[in-house]
């Protein structure tokens, strides 16, 4: 084996030195690579953190999107407007896309860029809004642009167009309405070419012409096809005029006849102009009026101005106009009638100077609307009464001003009047009728037992003179409640066929008496005065308390007192404050004084009851409307006039009475016979009051008369059971508890169907009667009644003939 020489030092320096060497250069090597890859790396994040920073910046919605759908890129606008869940924007689009058309649109679009072809959709759709929907509607013009470099890859983006969508539908709107309003203007449109072929016509020209717009833009038919005439004149085809002289530019206007293929037909008024175009061709500017139309339209409206006219003229109630001054510039013969002035008298007259003063302010406060109408009023010139009304005109067309309506409502206010005192005297005699039967049971009951003292106390007994005291004071309160009764019509009259000239005779020496000394009284008689039919003591209640009314009103300064009868024709009515006379023959009695007159304003109320213009204690306020009562109940009327310091004058018709020859026989008989009050036979005396049947079964009994006394209707039926016991009267109250007397005379007629009844009462006759159903042998004694009128009244019922 050979040996191997040993190394020098200095080789085996080398050798280790070189063996050192070689890691070094690798760490070195390896150190600069990753430096240069980490520079390489934080350039690449800089370059894509600036794209990602560019992509944001972008204003309008943007997203990359693989093939598979998922988003690869998306930028701030995406998330702020659209949706930052990592949805694709045309899952988003899709989703909130308004309407399944919007959607389609949106998947179409996906479809087509998926097959690497672009394109772009306007669509709407909702942006925002919770789980309960809501949220702004807005439009996005979406736009899909392939990526040609990575296949599969879209760019996605969306940009508002809202505003210009918005701007877009109100032309369309606006352009749609013009449209509208040309098609379907009240006059026609049309434009020919030169050789006269439609290019427009509007609906309403061809709805004229009875034809449709697209019939006429066919071209089938021209201008001269509707306008003959012009045709045959040589005119050139766009004219429709034979005279046709206007070159262009100008505008011509004349009145032609049209009419379509139909026949329909119509005369139109056309103004055309012609406008130039290009290469020498011409077209028209034309506007059709339809004459036919206008004509018919302004007929019709001069038709309606007749008749409004007739109707104005002739209108029942009066019609006037007034201006903003309240002056009268127009009205019809009504109003004019109403306000007794000629119609061309009223122009120019003030409303408010044609009615009283004190209704002035009233009619000016109506025309202004301060007051709602209607406004009463009576005119200047009589005692007219109207009900105005105002309506202010329309200041729309420049008037001003308004419409008075004017209706004459005298007679309506006059029976207003009338039934408000027919009211006022229902009243009182309701309040008369509820008092008068208690309150004539006591006065019975007092005059009564009067007469049966008075039978023992004769004129020279120290009590003579008080009985009579209470017996006037107890008539002078039964003469009360006559005056009640009277008012209010519901006294029982004993009507007389009489003379009225014997009436104020008889009452001379008593007026004088009641007038004073320092009052001259004049009664003049008329000749040959008709008879008349009426309750003289009424008649003379009637006279007394005129009388005594006239002495009121002179007796400080005395006068004259004229009492005035004579015989009245009347041929046509009389109306005066609501009272009416009508025509017919009467006696009238006049009364006249010169005291100190009744003011107008009290006139209308001097027949009230209880009014009154004396002294409080100088009267009751009874004395007229008893007056008004008993000449109304007699069928009478009573008018009165009367100034004030010159005195105030009644005047009463009485109708005229026509007496029959039975009549007259009768009333001879009767003033010859001789009155005696005794008699004999048995009477049943029915009356709940304990005090007037004591009295009148007393008195009954003087006369020689049997008297069977019932407390009630019920003791009277028992007493009567038996048929056998006489009975040849029957006396009976009207109210009483349970069994009343006219339910008692009906049932004890079942068994005594002859038997005569007298009823008496504090009730009026007539508010029996009509619930009985057969009155034959039925009498009424009213009370308050005096010994001498009840033995009176059972004398002539039993000595009646068949009695």
């Amino acid at each position: 084996m050979a040996s191997v020489p040993a190394a020098s030092p200095a080789h085996a320096a080398t050798q280790a030195t070189s063996s050192i060497v070689v890691p070094w250069v690798l760490v070195v090597t390896l150190a600069v690579v990753v430096s240069i890859l980490a520079v390489g790396l934080m350039r690449s994040r800089r370059a894509l953190g600036l794209f990602q920073d560019s992509f944001d910046s972008i204003p309008h919605p943007r997203q990359v999107v693989d093939a598979d759908g998922t988003p690869l890129r998306t930028n701030r606008a995406f998330r702020d407007h659209l949706t930052d869940d990592g949805s694709a924007m045309p899952d988003v689009v899709e989703r909130r896309a308004n309407g399944r058309e919007a959607g389609e649109e949106v998947r179409r679009l996906a479809e087509r860029a998926a097959a690497g072809g672009s394109g772009h959709a306007e669509v709407p759709l909702t942006r925002g809004g919770g789980a309960r929907g809501g949220g702004e509607r807005i439009w996005l013009d979406v736009r899909a642009q392939p990526m040609r470099e990575r296949a599969g890859v879209v760019l996605w983006s969306a940009e508002d167009i809202t505003a210009r969508r918005q701007i877009q539908d109100v032309l369309e709107d606006e352009q749609a309405r013009f449209i509208d309003l040309l098609e379907h203007a009240p006059i026609g449109f049309y434009s020919v070419d030169q050789d006269g072929c439609f290019l427009f016509a509007n609906s309403t020209l061809a709805g004229w012409l009875g034809v449709a717009t697209e019939r006429l833009t066919s071209g089938k038919l021209r201008l001269h096809d509707i306008v003959e005439a012009a045709g045959e004149a040589g005119a050139p085809a766009f004219c429709p005029f034979p005279d046709w002289r206007a070159r262009e530019g100008q505008t011509a206007h004349g009145e032609v006849e049209m009419h379509g293929p139909s026949g329909h037909g119509f005369e139109a008024h056309v103004t055309q102009e012609v406008v130039p175009g290009e290469g020498g061709a011409i077209s028209t500017r034309s506007v059709v009026r339809n004459l036919t139309q206008e004509r018919a339209i302004a007929e019709a409206l001069e038709r309606s101005e007749r008749r409004f006219r007739r109707f104005f003229e002739k209108a029942p109630v009066g019609i006037a106009l007034v201006d903003g001054e309240g002056c009268v510039s127009e009205c019809n013969a009504a109003f004019a009638r109403t306000l007794q002035q000629a119609p061309h008298a009223l122009v120019g007259q003030r409303l408010t100077d044609l009615v009283r003063e004190q209704d002035r302010d009233n009619v000016a406060a109506t025309l202004s609307g301060e007051v709602e109408s209607p406004a009463e009023v009576r005119v200047t010139d009589g005692g007219i009464v109207c009900a105005l009304f105002a309506t202010a005109l329309d200041e729309s067309d420049g008037q001003k001003g308004g419409v008075v309506h004017l209706i004459d409502t005298t007679e309506q206010k006059n029976l207003e009047e009338q039934f408000a005192q027919s009211q006022k005297m229902q009243a009182v005699g309701q309040l008369a009728g509820g008092i008068a039967h208690d309150f004539n049971n006591l006065l019975t009951a007092m005059i009564g037992f009067c007469d049966l003292l008075l039978l023992r106390h004769r004129p020279g007994d120290q009590s003579f003179a008080d009985l009579m005291q209470v017996k006037q004071n107890a008539n002078r309160a039964a003469n009360l409640v006559r005056q009640l009764l009277a008012f209010s019509r519901q006294q029982t009259l004993r009507p007389t066929v009489l003379s009225v000239t014997d009436v104020l005779a008889e009452l001379m020496h008593l007026l004088r008496r009641l007038i004073g000394e320092n009052i001259e009284l004049e009664i003049s008689h008329g000749r040959d005065l008709h008879p008349v039919k009426v309750d003289q003591g009424q008649l003379e209640q009637v006279i007394i308390n005129l009388a005594v009314n006239a002495r009121d009103a002179m007796i400080e300064t005395g006068g004259r007192l004229a009492i005035q009868t004579r015989n009245s024709v009347l041929e046509k009515p009389i109306k005066r404050e609501g009272e009416t006379v009508p025509p017919g023959d009467y006696v009238l009695i006049e009364i006249a004084d010169s005291g100190c007159g009744i003011p107008r304003e009290n006139l209308d109320r001097i027949f009230e009851p209880f009014f009154s213009t004396k002294e409080l204690g100088a009267g009751t306020g009874l004395g007229l409307s008893t007056v008004y009562g008993i000449v109304k109940q007699t069928g009478g009327f009573i008018l009165v006039d009367s100034a004030v310091g010159e005195g105030t004058t009644f005047q009463i018709f009485l109708p005229r009475h026509r007496e029959s020859h039975s009549e007259a026989a009768a009333r001879d008989v009767e003033s010859q016979q001789a009155r005696d009050l005794t008699g004999m036979g048995t009477l049943l005396l029915v009356e709940d009051e304990d005090a007037v049947r004591s009295f009148s079964a007393r008195a009954l009994r003087k006369k020689g008369y049997t008297v069977l006394e019932a407390g009630s209707g019920e003791q009277a039926l028992e007493m009567l059971k038996d048929e056998s016991d006489p009975v040849d009267l029957l006396i009976t109250d009207v109210v009483m508890p349970q069994v009343d007397g006219p339910t008692l005379v009906k049932r004890v007629r079942e068994s005594r169907p002859s038997l005569k009844v007298i009823f008496i009462s504090g009730y009026t006759e007539g508010s029996f009667r009509k619930h009985l159903d057969d009155d034959s042998g039925v009498h009424f004694l009213a009370k308050p009644f005096s010994l001498k009128q009840l033995a009176g009244t059972v004398k002539e019922v039993l000595h009646e003939p068949g009695a």
